[in-house]
């Protein structure tokens, strides 16, 4: 089972391909291959684009995403001075996949690996395309929470998008004492900016 998975992988490279022709590439029949790809597809090997073709899947975009990820969360936390993370959604849980702490004694932090019920939080919100989470972002390109998950803890949050698609969100956490007007007005305008970059340069990546 293992070799017919690598095979796949093998055979798809940074391209995409439909079944038969993965059953060329690889020597299996087209009806193994597609149960196959089917199956990674669940556990996020593979996904499947508009044309029904197959491509490698998030667990790989995930990896080259925090590569991207981690020196503009860096970058974001040493301007704001605030804990950046990174959030992934897994099913009805939200998992952080990069967190960069906040350098003041007080501050907001969660260790990587920390899993949230969804939709608590400005992050949660969107990724569960919460319509008033999506309406902030529209109008403002992020959306805030405060105090909603946590009491004295406030956050905002960006869509990180591939494609047109949301593959993650930037949350910059922060208490609510070092907040002027609101976490959103003194920081989603570098928020945004932050994911935005994170976007583009995964999307370049993938064209290379």
């Amino acid at each position: 089972m293992l070799e017919r998975v690598a095979l796949v992988l093998d055979a798809l490279d940074d391209s995409s391909a439909s079944a038969s022709e993965l059953a060329r590439r690889t020597g299996l029949s087209v009806s193994t291959v597609h149960r196959l790809a089917l199956s990674m597809v669940d556990y996020g090997f593979l996904r499947r684009v508009a044309d029904g073709n197959f491509k490698l899947g998030q667990r790989f975009v995930r990896s080259a995403l925090e590569s991207i990820a981690l020196p503009i969360l860096t970058e974001l936390r040493n301007k704001t001075g605030e804990t950046s993370q990174l959030w992934i959604r897994r099913g009805d849980r939200r998992f952080c996949q990069i967190t960069v702490d906040s350098q003041h004694e007080l501050k907001a932090t969660l260790p990587v690996g920390s899993s949230l019920d969804l939709p608590n939080g400005s992050s949660g919100r969107l990724l569960t395309h919460d319509l008033e989470a999506l309406e902030s972002v529209a109008e403002h390109g992020w959306v805030e929470s405060v105090g909603r998950r946590t009491p004295g803890l406030g956050s905002v949050s960006a869509p990180v998008m591939l494609r047109d698609q949301m593959i993650a969100t930037l949350c910059l956490a922060v208490p609510l004492s070092r907040v002027t007007e609101s976490p959103g007005r003194d920081f989603g305008e570098s928020v945004a900016r932050a994911a935005l970059q994170i976007g583009t340069e995964l999307d370049m990546s993938k064209k290379l």
